[in-house]
């Protein structure tokens, strides 16, 4: 069975801004944000859902792969995840996300919201910034087109640039509020984002108020 949507999440990155601490376990809002991309991406009913990283959280269930060398770009990561997945079973779609994302809930919903108003002609679409600068992991892609730009890589991706991956594509680019591209690069990114998660848990959205009949 063909499934509409697949996940590729990327967890598997040196971190060297945080000490080489491993950012996708960091706990935002009570929750880790490897476990966030992970249940953002189900929530969307993403299947296959791969992450590309070392097993960090055995609990999860994800199917865990590792590009080849290790640590040589989040290119060759999605290389190695699309190589995984059984051959003839692609999904239609493949949501490419970084797992150090404090919003990523939000960001999936309106990648995933987006999607059906894209031209048939388009390849994907990713968030942009205030300035429309792509942010390429933040990104749904159609498999097909994700498969074909993989495939012109040489040394399965090994240390080539997202750019080099995506650049080639018809990539819709669509700019959304800060806080949905925010990423966590540095302790006071985490500082930060645990800061913002406390004042949305303290200060809920107001439900709508019923009108009187």
């Amino acid at each position: 069975m063909t499934h509409a949507l697949g996940a590729i999440l990327l967890a598997g990155g040196r971190a060297t801004r945080v000490d080489g601490a491993a950012k996708p376990l960091f706990d935002v809002g009570g929750h880790t944000l490897l476990s966030a991309a992970v249940q953002a991406a189900a929530d969307a009913g993403a299947h296959p859902l791969t992450v590309v990283a070392p097993v960090l959280d055995e609990a999860l269930s994800v199917t865990w792969v590792r590009e080849d060398p290790p640590f040589s770009g989040p290119a060759a990561a999605t290389v190695a995840a699309l190589a995984s997945w059984p051959a003839g079973d692609d999904p239609d779609w493949t949501l490419l996300l970084a797992c150090d994302l404090p919003s990523i809930g939000a960001a999936v919903r309106r990648l995933v919201d987006d999607i059906v108003l894209l031209p048939s002609d388009t390849d994907g679409l990713c968030l942009g910034d205030a300035s429309s600068r792509p942010q390429w992991l933040i990104g749904v892609y159609r498999t097909s087109a994700l498969r074909a730009a993989a495939s012109t890589l040489p040394h399965g991706g090994a240390d080539a640039s997202m750019r080099a991956l995506l650049d080639d594509l018809a990539i819709t680019v669509v700019s959304v509020p800060g806080d949905l591209t925010r990423d966590v690069d540095t302790w006071q990114d985490l500082e930060e984002a645990r800061v913002r998660a406390g004042a949305a848990s303290a200060h809920p959205p107001h439900p709508a108020t019923e009108e009187p009949s």
